[in-house]
């Protein structure tokens, strides 16, 4: 069975998930409010106090990049 979910994220929220494809890159400027949100809906998680991009994170990006093309076209 495939229980893949497709996600309605805010342009911050796609814009965090971005961010944390590059570990360390730009931590500082990251929205914490943001980060939560993406870590209560498992795309995102806490490791070793850093944030990070989880397997579903991943997925979600890649699916959600068409829809990313729209925005920037």
């Amino acid at each position: 069975m495939n229980t893949q979910i497709d996600y309605d994220l805010t342009p911050d929220q796609w814009e965090t998930l971005k961010a944390l494809r590059v570990p360390a890159s730009g931590l500082s400027t990251l929205n914490l409010s943001v980060l939560e949100q993406l870590v209560a809906l498992h795309l995102a998680a806490m490791s070793d106090n850093l944030p990070v991009i989880t397997p579903a994170g991943r997925r979600t990006l890649i699916r959600g990049s068409s829809r990313l093309w729209d925005v920037a076209a």
